[in-house]
């Protein structure tokens, strides 16, 4: 089964849990997916952090905005995730999140949870950045007008966008959910 088959059906087992009116026998975990054809630990933050990514999609874009309530912009929708599932604060702006104290990671060692960057203005200058979720997917909000969305990083205008990763969730946060 591809990572996208069980992502999806992880979603929606977890979905449709939320609805039963007994509780439903426990999901098949995901312990080691595939990433860009290397194998990543799969830990319980990252994992918090994908299901918490996923379950706002579909929220709407709001310039400056950092709750569901409020809707997000790119850098609120990442403070949001990692400050609600891992206790982690990060700077407020993109242009803040990529100079920030954290490893980078190259793009084939990207793991779920890496945050990524885009200069979507052209040029080299940070303009936009999304929460890598596997395989070639992360979460976003892209625009005025749209909404949070999941999206791949195959696609020509990522590929041309992208500028780099950082990898917030360290070995301290691995081994225990917050």
């Amino acid at each position: 089964m591809t990572m996208s088959a069980r992502l999806t059906l992880l979603f929606f087992a977890a979905l449709l849990s939320a609805c039963a009116s007994r509780t439903p026998p426990p999901a098949p975990v995901v312990r080691a997916p595939i990433v860009f054809g290397s194998p990543q630990a799969f830990s319980p933050a990252a994992e918090d952090v994908l299901f918490r990514a996923l379950g706002l999609v579909g929220t709407p874009y709001r310039w400056g905005g950092n709750t569901p309530d409020s809707g997000f912009d790119c850098s609120g929708l990442i403070g949001y995730v990692y400050r609600d599932v891992a206790g982690i604060s990060l700077p407020r702006s993109t242009r803040e999140m990529i100079g920030m104290q954290a490893p980078d990671v190259g793009k084939e060692g990207l793991q779920t949870g890496d945050l990524i960057f885009f200069a979507t203005n052209g040029g080299s200058q940070v303009s936009h950045a999304g929460i890598y979720v596997g395989e070639g997917r992360f979460v976003h909000a892209p625009a005025t007008g749209g909404t949070v969305k999941l999206d791949s990083l195959s696609k020509a205008y990522w590929q041309k966008a992208y500028l780099s990763a950082k990898r917030v969730l360290q070995p301290e946060h691995l081994a225990h959910n917050p």
